[in-house]
């Protein structure tokens, strides 16, 4: 029996992006405003209302992106460009503007991998139903969910339903548009609800478009022991659990991981499960899996003590020291730094490459379905050379060290079908604006928003963007 080598023919090779992080156009041809054009920036950062104008650009990324073969164009779309309130009355120019699109990216040989929602909800529907708390938003968002497959079921093969969904709750203990400490019961009741409208969004998509496939976009990693300690083996097993399975178990089993019931018990959480939740979930047959995985966490056992979030209110988010508080979960673990993973040679900077091989793999043994990296990459400020060239090596080595254990990982039974790093164009990054930029092709603007009303946003291929040209016209053979 001869055993395939490398990535499959026929292998998804692309890029990714979000609607409120590259659209602009904020007010444009119909769309209302969305909780990401109202939220407060941390200073010295743009904001998302003119991004990087793919509003106008589009057909010029697009052939920017053909130019390096991509396969697939992850994208978003905007519920408020759709449905400007939320609910109600369609939008005709939202519709016309993501079929030009979706048109576009046909014409070039490119499949469309659309996200449902990512993360950008309607002002109104924030003001009507509060959060995903509210069991309302279920309704509304499958009634969303309906137009979408209604008008695109020409257009588009592959949806994502909701985009890590599970990071918004794992890190969600501080409002990320208030800043101040969350109810942790109505925070997971809420991730509760999203998984049921997205399994209950499954089911629309196979009836009203039998030919498309559908699965979620969570963010997923994998869970490291920090020790050969048996306790910190268990915090690892309990925070895989808690961070990751817990979020598509439901959309494959119909179940939750028992692990958590501790967690919940010793924080007063409990979700409101009504009849009928979990069948709906457990029938829904997601038919991928795609994640995004920028590195795994090593964590340590932690007892249980209370958690005074509020000492966390107002700080900023930037910093990393905030990250690793948010992943502290007492009565479970903690994350702690890892000093076995290697650090670049270009800039030093610390990376795990054994994220995606390491991941994809537990999915794949897990729930049994092909799997889709949704998001990977490297942001850092770049150099725009008066030439015009940028020089992103530093992006390169960190690409080519996931790709390689992306490809033993394939060869050691990973079901991957596909990747899509982020990002395919420069977009304004969530906590730190246009200056820390993931994208292969460089868009010409920084975190002035009035001059970006008249910006010209030229773009410019980086050093990237010909080494992945490289990489996808060998089916990542090349590397070099």
């Amino acid at each position: 029996m001869t055993e395939m080598k490398g990535f499959p023919k026929g292998f998804m090779w692309g890029a990714s992006t979000s609607c409120a992080q590259v659209e602009g156009g904020y007010d444009l041809d119909g769309k209302s405003l969305t909780n990401w054009d109202e939220r407060k920036l941390n200073p010295g950062t743009c904001s998302f209302h003119y991004a990087s104008d793919f509003y106008h650009h589009y057909k010029e990324d697009i052939a920017l992106m053909a130019e390096m073969g991509f396969k697939m164009f992850r994208l978003s779309i905007s519920w408020a460009r759709i449905l400007p309130e939320g609910e109600g009355e369609v939008n005709p120019k939202g519709i016309e503007f993501y079929k030009n699109v979706f048109a576009e990216c046909h014409k070039h040989g490119i499949e469309p991998l659309v996200t449902i929602f990512h993360f950008d909800m309607p002002s109104s529907l924030l003001k009507k139903y509060g959060s995903w708390s509210n069991r309302g938003m279920i309704d509304a968002y499958v009634n969303y969910c309906k137009v979408l497959f209604e008008n695109f079921k020409d257009d588009v093969h592959y949806w994502l339903t909701n985009n890590e969904y599970n990071v918004l709750i794992f890190y969600g203990a501080i409002d990320m548009l208030t800043g101040q400490p969350a109810d942790l019961n109505a925070l997971y009741n809420g991730g509760h609800h999203q998984l049921v409208a997205m399994a209950k969004a499954i089911h629309l998509c196979h009836e009203i478009c039998p030919d498309a496939k559908i699965g979620p976009a969570p963010n997923i990693d994998t869970a490291y022991a920090a020790t050969c300690n048996p306790k910190d083996y268990l915090a690892a097993m309990n925070m895989d659990d808690l961070r990751n399975n817990m979020w598509i178990d439901p959309l494959v089993f119909g179940t939750y991981p028992k692990s958590i019931n501790s967690y919940f018990r010793n924080h007063g959480i409990e979700l409101d499960i009504h009849e009928g939740d979990m069948e709906i979930m457990r029938t829904c047959r997601p038919d991928f899996i795609g994640f995004n995985c920028y590195g795994n966490s090593t964590v340590e056992h932690l007892d249980y003590y209370h958690i005074d979030w509020s000492v966390m209110a107002g700080a900023d988010n930037r910093n990393m020291s905030y990250l690793m508080k948010m992943m502290e979960k007492p009565g479970i673990g903690k994350a702690v730094k890892n000093d076995t993973l290697p650090k670049a040679e270009t800039d030093g900077h610390g990376f795990d490459p054994y994220c995606i091989r390491v991941t994809a793999r537990r999915l794949s043994d897990r729930y049994r379905l092909p799997v889709i990296i949704t998001e990977n990459g490297y942001g850092r400020p770049d150099t725009l050379e008066a030439d015009g060239t940028i020089h992103d090596q530093y992006r390169i080595e960190h690409l080519r060290g996931m790709i390689e254990q992306m490809k033993i990982g394939i060869e050691e039974g990973a079901l991957l079908f596909g990747y899509c790093p982020w990002s395919a164009i420069d977009l304004v990054s969530t906590r730190e604006g246009i200056t820390k930029r993931y994208g292969f092709i460089y868009v010409d603007r920084d975190e002035d928003d009035e001059k970006a009303k008249t910006s010209e946003m030229k773009r410019y291929r980086k050093d990237s963007f010909y080494w992945y040209k490289k990489v996808i016209a060998t089916n990542g053979e090349d590397l070099d």
